[in-house]
């Protein structure tokens, strides 16, 4: 069975990627970017509400 994917945005870089929503922190987490360092709640790295959705049903 293929695990679900998140779509992640970053909102000062705008580096694009894919994760699973076991790889991220808990939903209100502060989240780093992997790219520029950026510090926000994981829930802003979220490219749209559907991804949003989908972390808070799999976590």
């Amino acid at each position: 069975m293929d695990e679900a994917a998140v779509q992640l945005l970053c909102p000062e870089c705008a580096k694009h990627w894919r994760s699973t929503p076991r790889e991220l922190p808990a939903q209100g987490s502060v989240f780093h970017c992997p790219n520029c360092h950026a510090s926000y709640r994981i829930a802003e790295f979220m490219r749209t509400d559907r991804d949003l959705s989908t972390l808070k049903q799999l976590q």
